[in-house]
């Protein structure tokens, strides 16, 4: 019996159903490992010492590589004094003045721990400032966990989502209809509008947003007197450092940051404009460990570190190398394949497969072959990928296309 297997059953003694969450290599496909011992660059190591090509990046938080030097010289530093104090050390107001001076919609910065974290903190905010209730949320998308917004109604009320009204993502017209739903006898009882930089809901392709829609629910929520959240958990820090719809000359009232912002150390943030500070200052958000250092430290680390080796345009070329390799491999194998979102969030399906049939068969093969993706979830690329590890994914993936070839035969 391997290694993971065991881990795993002694796991199912000890934690409901062994493992839970997205983390739960159930849910991946045949072969996947659950436990992983070492990260090095854009390699991981299962527990059975299986070595990968990543290109998930830990789910995201992984942006510069794993281990990075810079990054975890910063922890050992601030490890060294102590972490968890009786209150903030001066990382917390360096790490929010270089925010501040990173993401031009930033005026202020809110810490906590997780994406879960920083959306539910912007909605408190956004409420606090406006005295109302409503949440305008696209139909399917991921904010978090927490019961106004996990993917799962187990454990939660109808009240937990009483207040959110959706939309669809990319069209406004439904925008406005959700708007108009949301009116109450004093006018508007919206708060916030909610969004993500780009759309990925998980089994679906991922869709970026169109510029007359960003402006759109800027317009909109100017209209409304409500405030604009961007939900950048996923996006932020690989699509542009000063926000993920910055190139797109939309700034939101409230970002929120988490995954890629302290290269897999623990850590969120809230990024909001001034009119909004003293409502900020009124919400009771907190957490014991919101405040350490070592995480703060590894974020300031971390931004530093993207700027210095400007980090988005390593990101691009990666991803760019990835996703051209995989239509020339698709096509010479005699697959029709559609390759969408961000090329640094990259996501492959297949014509045709609604069930992710060829998707799972392709992904275990390619896990097979020491690449590791996912057959249902956008990828990552980090800026620790160089050529020669995209091209060493690619030999992965392309022997992964001729195992489905003979397996399914070509389009």
């Amino acid at each position: 019996m391997s290694i993971d297997a065991k881990l795993r059953e002694r796991a199912a003694r000890v934690v409901p159903g062994g493992m839970y969450g997205h983390l739960n290599a159930a849910l991946h496909g045949s072969g996947y490992p659950q436990f992983f011992v070492r990260g090095e660059g854009c390699r991981q190591f299962d527990a059975d010492g299986r070595e990968y090509v990543d290109l998930m990046c830990s789910w995201g938080p992984i942006i510069l590589g794993h281990r990075h030097p810079a990054v975890e010289a910063a922890v050992a530093a601030r490890l060294a004094e102590g972490d968890c104090l009786n209150g903030p050390g001066p990382v917390y107001v360096e790490l929010a003045e270089l925010m501040v001076e990173t993401i031009p919609q930033a005026d202020w910065v809110m810490f906590s721990k997780n994406g879960t974290d920083a959306t539910t903190q912007a909605l408190m905010v956004a409420r606090a400032a406006t005295g109302r209730a409503k949440v305008l949320v696209a139909h399917g998308s991921y904010h978090g966990a927490d019961p106004w917004c996990t993917p799962s109604t187990a454990g939660t009320t109808p009240a937990d989502r009483a207040d959110l009204v959706e939309y669809t993502y990319n069209d406004l017209a439904s925008a406005e209809a959700a708007a108009a739903r949301a009116e109450g006898p004093a006018g508007s009882d919206v708060a916030a509008i909610i969004v993500t930089p780009f759309k990925h809901d998980s089994f679906e392709d991922q869709e970026l947003a169109a510029p007359e829609f960003a402006r759109g629910l800027r317009a909109l929520a100017d209209r409304l007197g409500a405030a604009l959240v961007i939900d950048d958990v996923r996006g932020g820090w690989r699509l542009d450092l000063g926000g993920s719809w910055e190139p797109l000359g939309v700034r939101p009232d409230l970002y929120a940051f988490s995954k890629a912002m302290a290269n897999g150390h623990p850590i969120a943030a809230v990024t909001g404009v001034d009119a909004l500070r003293d409502a900020a200052q009124t919400i009771y958000s907190t957490g014991s460990f919101w405040f350490n250092a070592a995480p703060m430290a590894a974020a300031k680390a971390t931004i530093e570190t993207l700027h210095a080796v400007d980090g988005v345009a390593l990101m691009e070329r990666a991803g760019t190398r990835l996703r051209e390799g995989l239509a020339a491999q698709a096509a010479a194998h005699g697959f029709t394949v559609s390759q969408t979102g961000p090329v640094q969030i990259p996501w492959l399906s297949f014509e045709g497969d609604a069930t992710l049939e060829k998707g799972m068969f392709w992904s275990s093969a390619c896990l097979e072959e020491g690449v590791y993706l996912h057959p249902w979830h956008n990828w990552f690329v980090s800026a620790a990928h160089t050529d020669a590890d995209i091209d060493r994914a690619l030999q992965g993936t392309d022997a992964a296309f001729a195992r489905l070839r003979a397996r399914f035969g070509a389009d």
